[in-house]
C-alpha cells in the first residue's frame, strides 16, 4: 500500500508542478522515478519514451503507466496514471468553473510567456540527459543527427512533413542497416 501512495503524489507532484505537456515532465519523470527512487532504470526510461511517443495518448501519462505497472502491476499503473492526470484535470476544471476570459487576464498572459520559456528549457535538458546516455553507437547517434538537422530544416523552411513519418523513415533506415550488418555477419560466418 505504501508504494501506491508514493506512486499516486511523485507523479501528482510531477504533473502538478510541471506545465509545457509530456516533453517537459520527461526531466522531471527522470529524476524522480530513475535518480532518486530508482523505480526504473536510464535504459528503461530512454525506450518508454521512444515506445511512448510512438503510441496513442500523451507521452507523461504513458510514462507514468509504464512506471506504475513496473512497480506495483495494474493497480500501480491505475495509480500512477491518476497521480499525473488529476492534478492538471482539477486545475483546468477550476479555471473554466471562475475564469472565463483566463488568458486575457494581463498578468496571467505575462506569467504565460515566461513559462514558456521554462517548457523550453525543460524540453532541451530531457533530450540532453537522453542523447548523454545513448548507446555509444555510431548508428544511434548518425539517425539522431540526421533527424535532429531533418527537423532543423523542416521547422526554418516550414516544410509540411510529419515528425511520425520522420520517426518511421529513421526506423525503416536503422532496420535496414540491421538486416544488412546481419546478412553481412552469416556470409562472414559461412566463409570461415
Amino acid at each position: 500500500m505504501h508504494i501506491l501512495l508514493d506512486l499516486f503524489l511523485t507523479f501528482a507532484k510531477i504533473g502538478l508542478f510541471t506545465f509545457g505537456g509530456g516533453y517537459a515532465m520527461i526531466a522531471m519523470i527522470e529524476n524522480h522515478c530513475v535518480e532518486r527512487k530508482g523505480w526504473i532504470s536510464h535504459d528503461d526510461m530512454m525506450n518508454v519514451t521512444v515506445i511512448a511517443e510512438s503510441t496513442p495518448g500523451p507521452i507523461a501519462i504513458n510514462c507514468a503507466t509504464f512506471t506504475g505497472y513496473k512497480k506495483a502491476g495494474i493497480l500501480g499503473a491505475v495509480t500512477a496514471t491518476l497521480g499525473i492526470v488529476l492534478p492538471s484535470f482539477l486545475i483546468i476544471y477550476l479555471i473554466s468553473m471562475f475564469l472565463d476570459n483566463f488568458l486575457e487576464l494581463t498578468l496571467i498572459a505575462n506569467a504565460f510567456k515566461g513559462i514558456k520559456i521554462a517548457v523550453g528549457i525543460l524540453i532541451l535538458d530531457a533530450a540532453v540527459t537522453m542523447i548523454k546516455k545513448m548507446h555509444k553507437k555510431k548508428l544511434p547517434r548518425a539517425i539522431m543527427l540526421c533527424s535532429a538537422a531533418v527537423m532543423l530544416c523542416i521547422n526554418l523552411f516550414a516544410w509540411n512533413f510529419s515528425s511520425i513519418s520522420l520517426m518511421l523513415l529513421a526506423a525503416a533506415v536503422s532496420l535496414c542497416i540491421f538486416l544488412l550488418q546481419g546478412s553481412a555477419a552469416k556470409k562472414g560466418g559461412a566463409k570461415q
